[in-house]
């Protein structure tokens, strides 16, 4: 029979042992986390990724520091962050690229985007947009579907590069219209969207960011923005879907990943505090300044959303042969 003091002392254990446990939950983040962000300094990603560190530096109460891992389309911060330590100190802000189209473009990748990661949340999204010249005789969408069927393969379209969103959404718009276009790639927004306002390319595909301080300006102008309502950065402008072709909806989403282990109380507070971090008002002005229609989509909502993408990404490769260069 055990004695009383046994069994106290067994009591005390335990108790000790949940207390040690519920500190040690309770405790984290302990010290700086690092947010890898896998695009150059300055671009849309970056900026979003540090406004959003700073933000969920005050709601952790624990600094989230920003490095940039830049290359290979987002290829190398991926491998870095699918190889970290899963203890919540070592994050991933990436974007599609990353998760949806890399693996329709690459036949192998070092990462596996569906088992080397722990969706966290996202952050927000950003519409596409189809923009043209102003010296163009394209006032609408319909006018350069007539013009690009009068004449297939004779009216040029500059892309941010082979593989990239725009060129995926470029070649989904084609098949929906049942045009063919001639593809002008570009390493980069900023060169192709030169280009279309110098008059050296007269279409692009874009981001409604790059585009929306050029069609202000008057440099360019804007025939349809991909999502399936309005962009509220370009409400002036009709969706795909206003424009005659319904369900067309794509844009670009940038979210907060961990590695894949990562403890679901650790889970938990992450999310917790990047929902948090986008219901400020200053936050979400920042955001919105820097082109990002932010709102906080759940963990799931963003499995949802590679579920969908993965499949339909993977057949436009096949179908248009794009491959990674």
């Amino acid at each position: 029979m055990k004695t009383l003091s046994t069994m106290c002392g067994a009591v005390a254990i335990g108790v000790a042992s949940m207390a040690v446990t519920s500190v040690s939950v309770a405790a984290y983040p302990e010290r700086p986390i690092q947010l890898i962000i896998p695009y150059s300094p300055g671009g849309a990603g970056d900026v979003a990724g540090r406004i959003l560190a700073k933000a969920m530096t005050d709601a952790l109460k624990q600094t989230v520091v920003v490095e940039n891992k830049a290359g290979a389309g987002t290829i190398l911060g991926a491998q870095y962050v699918a190889k970290a330590s899963p203890d919540g100190y070592t994050l991933l802000l990436s974007s599609g690229t990353t998760f949806t189209i890399n693996p329709a473009i690459y036949p192998s990748l070092p990462y596996s985007p569906k088992e080397d990661f722990v969706p966290l949340g996202v952050l927000g999204r950003t519409a596409m947009a189809i923009v043209a010249n102003p010296k163009t005789p394209y006032s609408n969408l319909a006018d350069l579907v007539g013009a690009a069927k009068a004449k297939p393969d004779s009216i040029a379209y500059a892309s941010f590069g082979i593989g990239t969103v725009s060129h995926f959404v470029a070649e989904q718009f084609q098949e929906a219209a049942g045009i063919k276009m001639m593809h002008i790639p570009y390493k980069g927004s900023a060169p192709g969207m030169t280009d279309l306002i110098g008059g050296q390319v007269p279409v692009m595909f874009d981001t409604v960011v790059a585009a929306m301080p050029q069609v202000k300006a008057g440099k360019i102008k804007a025939l349809a923005v991909t999502t399936a309502k309005r962009s509220s950065f370009l409400p002036d402008v009709p969706t795909l879907a206003e424009s005659g072709y319904p369900g067309f909806n794509v844009d670009t989403w940038i979210a907060l990943f961990g590695p894949k282990g990562l403890p679901e109380d650790v889970q938990h507070t992450l999310s917790q505090a990047m929902e948090a971090a986008l219901k400020d008002p200053a936050t979400l002005d920042q955001l919105r300044a820097a082109g990002v229609e932010a709102s906080f989509e759940s963990a799931d909502s963003l499995r949802k959303t590679i579920a969908e993408e993965t499949p339909r990404f993977a057949e436009i490769a096949k179908r248009a042969n794009i491959q990674a260069q």
